[in-house]
């Protein structure tokens, strides 16, 4: 089955499972609806809903108990706006097709998924995240990982990839940035494969590690040559240090681009500013604890959504992917 009919069946299921989620909020974000009504008018929390700011927080591999985390970034932006605004928590898929719906009107979006919502929802990137272990603040590389004493030699040369002939490798997933498309973009620019679909003619065994992890014990453990994954697994919660030490990069490729925050065209000018406004005052020491516990990001920023973006549309269009 070709990815574009599995995202479109994705999206079939993450409509299905979006209308039993429940958006409805609890008594005590009613209650904190009702504080936050413009000049203080008491109101039914009908009227307060429809003021409702919702923001879209889907799940990643390396986050626990997301949903508690994600409501009390959504009280603080509810201060700071002077308005309700609730969490729901809901994966890359669900939370596109929310904006799609009007279900949602700010998302914390990947690169992917964010192209995917401006094409489905003309939803804009605004934000991008900044990690401590991003070597480009909010951009990261894609590294091909190898055993630390494995007879590869690491490069960033054309030859270096070369070397991978024949090898067996364990891609992330056949729909990760950095551990599956960026790869693959990397390996057709270098004319070494034509495209996703032709990748066993040049390696001798491709697997996928269901995660990061999967794909670097798959190495760790010797049924694989080389991993493709993200530059910031390399340690918890992905692998231990004395895993991590026993593994070397290979190859790099930077500019995958950061996750970020896309705000849906629905929502007007002077209450997108505000949405802005409120989510970079998480960047404030005295908040800032907010924006860690969320996805271990340190920082927004400011960013051009299309210039963003443009890498990793570059690297689909390379693999022969459809965004």
């Amino acid at each position: 089955m070709s990815l574009k009919k599995k995202f479109l069946l994705g999206v079939g299921a993450a409509l299905i499972a979006l209308t039993s989620l429940t958006f409805h909020t609890t008594e005590k974000q009613q209650q904190a609806e009702a504080q936050y009504i413009p000049n203080g008018k008491e109101s039914t929390i009908a009227q307060a809903a429809n003021t409702t700011i919702r923001i879209a927080f889907p799940g990643r591999g390396d986050q626990a108990d997301l949903q508690r985390k994600a409501n009390a970034v959504a009280q603080f932006l509810s201060q700071k706006m002077g308005m309700p605004v609730q969490a729901i928590v809901a994966d890359d898929t669900a939370a596109v097709e929310a904006l799609r719906a009007n279900r949602a009107d700010v998302a914390f979006l990947s690169s992917r998924p964010a192209i995917k919502a401006e094409e489905l929802a003309n939803a804009k990137l605004y934000l991008a995240e900044v990690r401590p272990n991003y070597s480009g603040g909010h951009t990261y590389r894609s590294i091909f990982v190898v055993p630390k004493d494995s007879s590869l030699r690491s490069g960033n040369s054309p030859a270096t990839l070369q070397q991978l002939r024949g090898k067996k490798i364990a891609f992330t997933s056949p729909t990760s940035g950095s551990g599956f498309i960026f790869p693959v973009g990397e390996l057709v620019k270098l004319g070494l494969v034509p495209n996703r679909d032709r990748l066993n003619n040049f390696f001798g065994q491709v697997s996928y590690g269901n995660g990061y992890s999967g794909a670097l014990q798959a190495v760790l453990r010797g049924q694989a040559d080389v991993a493709a994954v993200s530059e910031y697994t390399l340690g918890a919660p992905y692998i231990t240090p004395q895993e991590a030490n026993r593994l070397r990069i290979l190859y790099a490729i930077s500019g995958v681009p950061a996750h970020g925050v896309a705000i849906d065209d629905s929502v007007s000018s002077a209450t997108r500013e505000k949405i802005i406004n409120a989510l970079m005052e998480l960047n404030k020491p005295e908040n800032n604890q907010l924006l860690k516990n969320l996805y271990n990001s340190t920082r927004l920023v400011k960013v051009d959504g299309n210039s963003h973006l443009q890498p990793m549309r570059e690297a689909l269009k390379r693999a022969g992917i459809e965004p």
